[in-house]
């Protein structure tokens, strides 16, 4: 267990939290919520000891021992791969190291023997026979081939790194496990695994995510930082939104009786208990949403930015986007080929790749901003595309102006008054519209973004990683917004409960051609059919 009492940090005048007292216990994984710059990652940091806090204690049961997922990914350049990850049992790889170096002393002493037997009395113990097995099947499973195993940690480009540090943060079962965007970096088949494994996971975990479907797989509670405070909710990330958002309806609801807005809440509880008997932690998980009493369940004071897409310029026709046998090379190697596709109106389409720069160029060639390809593609006459790239830096880089300037270039509207309402649905209000655009936040930049996209009033939306930078609100309204746009969409995310539930077709870019299916995209991720022609059609091809 770990409890914190009366903690609290502070930035000069700036209170990031204060007061804080809470326990996590065993069995039970905590997701750490707020929006961004809310101190989610500071408080992890308190929690291991790299920052100190201002007041206040953190308290761990005796004899246990913390991993952390480190964010340095240059800190174990010059150790192998497998041995970085076993260095996440500190005890065991100390004992490990202290082992070697007797048994290579040129002048063994019966000291040394006696000292070397205690140290293989603690490594059975320890279970440290089977280390580099564990490990290397850590590292399997999170994506990391065979091969890479003996190598250098400074051979390894740096989504492989991260693969590693997490195998790191795992192994040997912690008692106390803080993982810091865990999900950042891996795919989708390690994400799945990560999910398996932190469901089933019978010590205490304390995780920071923007993914929301990673928090409801693993989540048993949410800890909410907000206005300083943290509070502790049972249940999943979408328990928690739904039932916040639910008790903010019912408080506005003036004409209903007491009585019948604890019926309304009791009964939400009955169905979502219910749902829970289906998840990964269903026994755990279902007991914990039936102890909940209706007054735990409180409004949000979070603010969600107003994503509206509707207000299209016209109309869509049926015809939307044709292309026939489309491709693209870079520096030799096929992003994709012989892509032949049609698209309708009213079709949300989610394109993939195992192989990003595929997508981006995939877009960058519907938006006319490549033109090395093969093939052709023509879009129908009453399209109007509107576009938000994976990478918006050229629409902020050296811009000196402020963001009511920045959004009124791309305005037919000139007014101010009308420009600022499009940034205060962005919760850009009051002065925070007059801010420098070269300043902003990643987050920021991409609210900014949607701002633009809103002004360009397409009927055909082209998204590239829409969920990058965002806060867990954003992530939902953009999520809201789609799910309610009339027209067509082709987009590209990781965030799994965005494309789930906006996506009706799922088309992947391969070398080897395209699949296209029309399925929700868990049963495409699934189908074993799917997945044998998905390694067939990802053999490697060059030019």
């Amino acid at each position: 267990m770990i409890s914190t009492n009366n903690l609290s940090l502070r930035f000069g005048k700036r209170i990031l939290f204060e007061d804080v007292n809470l326990k996590f216990t065993e069995g039970n994984c905590y997701g750490i919520i707020g929006a961004n710059g809310s101190g989610k990652s500071t408080f992890l940091k308190i929690l291991s000891g790299e920052i100190a806090p201002t007041t206040g204690s953190v308290d761990i049961t005796k004899g246990q021992r913390m991993a952390v997922l480190k964010q340095n990914h240059f800190e174990f350049n010059e150790f192998q791969v497998l041995e970085t990850v076993i260095m996440g049992h500190k005890p065991l790889y100390d004992i490990m190291k202290e082992k070697d170096a007797l048994y290579a002393k040129p002048d063994f002493s019966d000291e040394d023997g006696m000292r070397a037997g205690d140290l293989e009395a603690l490594f059975g113990e320890m279970d440290g026979w089977n280390a580099e097995s564990d490990a290397a099947t850590l590292l399997s499973n999170l994506g990391v081939p065979e091969e890479n195993h003996y190598r250098r940690m400074d051979e390894l480009d740096g989504n492989q790194k991260v693969r590693v540090l997490l195998a790191q943060a795992l192994f040997g079962n912690p008692d106390i496990l803080l993982l810091d965007e865990p999900t950042n970096e891996i795919d989708l088949d390690a994400t799945m695994w990560l999910e398996d494994f932190l469901a089933d996971y019978p010590n205490v975990v304390l995780v920071v995510s923007h993914d929301r479907h990673f928090l409801d797989a693993v989540c048993t509670h949410v800890v909410d930082i907000d206005y300083g405070k943290m509070t502790p909710y049972t249940g999943n990330y979408t328990f928690w939104y739904e039932s916040s958002q639910l008790a903010l309806k019912l408080r506005t609801e003036q004409n209903k009786r007491a009585e019948e807005k604890i019926k309304e809440l009791q009964e939400f509880i009955r169905r979502f208990s219910a749902n829970a008997s289906k998840s990964k932690q269903a026994t755990s998980r279902k007991k914990l949403l039936d102890k909940i009493k209706v007054e735990d369940i409180r409004p949000s004071s979070r603010k969600y930015p107003a994503i509206l897409l509707n207000n299209m310029v016209r109309e869509l026709g049926d015809r939307v986007l044709k292309t026939e046998h489309l491709g693209a090379v870079q520096n030799g190697e096929v992003l994709f080929n012989d892509v032949t596709i049609e698209v309708q109106k009213g079709e949300k389409i989610a394109l993939l790749s195992r192989n990003s720069l595929a997508t981006t160029a995939f877009y960058e060639i519907l938006t006319g901003n490549n033109t090395q390809y093969t093939g052709e593609y023509q879009f129908g006459v009453t399209v109007t595309t509107a576009y938000v790239p994976i990478d918006n830096a050229p629409y902020f880089e050296g811009v000196d102006m402020s963001l009511v300037d920045w959004l009124r270039q791309y305005s037919e509207d000139k007014d101010e008054t009308f420009v600022r309402g499009f940034l205060g649905r962005m919760l850009f209000s009051g002065d925070e519209a007059l801010k420098q655009a070269k300043v902003l936040s990643g987050g920021e930049k991409m609210r900014c973004m949607f701002s633009r996209m809103q002004l360009q009033r397409g009927n055909v939306l082209l998204f590239d990683e829409p969920t990058n930078h965002l806060d867990l609100e954003s992530i939902t309204s953009l999520n809201n917004a789609l799910q309610e746009f009339p027209s067509t969409i082709i987009m590209t995310s990781k965030d799994h409960t965005l494309v789930q539930t906006v996506v009706n077709r799922i088309i992947e870019l391969t070398p080897n051609g395209v699949i296209d299916k029309w399925m929700p995209f868990d049963e495409y991720i699934s189908d074993p059919a799917i997945k044998a022609l998905r390694d067939e059609m990802y053999e490697t091809t060059t030019v």
